[in-house]
């Protein structure tokens, strides 16, 4: 059975209480932290909001406790944080609401609860983290052309593909220089064992030496 340190018949919370969960939000802040920090890419202060947001969140749940007009108030007010903030990786919003959880748990007086459960989850982060389960194919890359408006994009690039990818699929076109050039966006997957020095040169020869990116995919989802 769980308890908790807050009485659930009274509106009045000892401020020992209230101690001993802000400790625990905090403690548990810095472990959720530091599993994003060996886990992910991650800023300073992004492991700063990490750390402080359970204890926030803790405080918010204390002094709502059970006020429905409150909570409206405050879910209006996180509404307007939420479209003031720039969209972040999958990782950074299981991160959010990892430490938001822990938070409205510590809020309510389930310290011990709290603790098991980031304990739990930071261990199954790791896990994911060190395991090649869900990983996608290394391989995978984005190519992004820029050709004259005058060739022919749709397929100039195909025997180059054939050559030295498993697949090709252009994903965007886009008009650049007063509609003189197209830049197109290729998310291809390359033959095993591919010089992409001499891929990139292989289109570099058709598309006359003009911009050509090979990058990684930007991974939302990383883990």
């Amino acid at each position: 059975m769980l308890t908790s340190l807050f009485s659930n018949t009274s509106s009045n919370v000892e401020l020992s209480s209230i101690l001993i969960c802000s400790i625990v939000s905090i403690v548990l802040g810095f472990m959720i932290a530091f599993t994003h920090m060996k886990t992910s890419k991650y800023s300073k202060n992004f492991l700063i909001t990490l750390v402080v947001l359970p204890v926030l969140v803790q405080v918010v749940m204390i002094i709502v406790n059970g006020n429905l007009g409150t909570s409206v108030a405050i879910a209006g007010a996180f509404s307007l944080v939420r479209f003031r903030s720039l969209p972040g990786t999958s990782k950074e919003i299981l991160s959010v609401f990892f430490a938001m959880t822990v938070g409205i748990i510590t809020g309510v007086g389930h310290v011990f609860f709290a603790a098991i459960i980031t304990v739990l989850v930071c261990l199954v982060i790791f896990l994911f983290h060190a395991i090649s389960l869900f990983d996608p194919d290394n391989k995978e890359r984005i190519l992004k052309v820029t050709v004259p408006e005058n060739l022919d994009y749709t397929s100039m690039f195909n025997e180059i593909f054939e050559q030295y990818t498993k697949s090709a699929v252009l994903d965007q076109v886009k008009t650049t220089n007063m509609g003189s050039l197209f830049d197109l966006s290729y998310r291809i997957v390359l033959n095993q064992g591919t010089n992409e020095k001499e891929f990139i040169d292989e289109i570099r020869i058709k598309n006359g030496n003009l911009k050509v990116i090979l990058s990684h995919p930007i991974d939302g989802t990383d883990m």
